[in-house]
């Protein structure tokens, strides 16, 4: 199997999760940049990437809550 099959088998089968995850740092990146372009605007540099980085927790249980939500509902 070459790997455009393989790429193109990957897509196919997790397209959705692609998504949903790209949406998700799309909109992290963009409301962090805006905090510290607005709101933060003297914070040093090491702040912001702590936010950033907090978007990794916070990818995690955003979408570990949706699922219990949708398990129980």
């Amino acid at each position: 199997m070459s790997l455009a099959d393989r790429l193109k088998e990957q897509i196919a089968e997790n397209q959705t999760g692609m998504l949903y995850d790209f949406a998700f740092a799309v909109v992290w990146v963009g409301f962090v940049s805006f905090l510290f372009d607005a709101v933060f605007a003297g914070a040093p540099q090491w702040a912001f990437y702590m936010f950033m980085l907090a978007g990794v927790p916070a990818y995690f249980g955003f979408f570990w809550s949706l699922e219990l939500a949708r398990r129980d509902r």
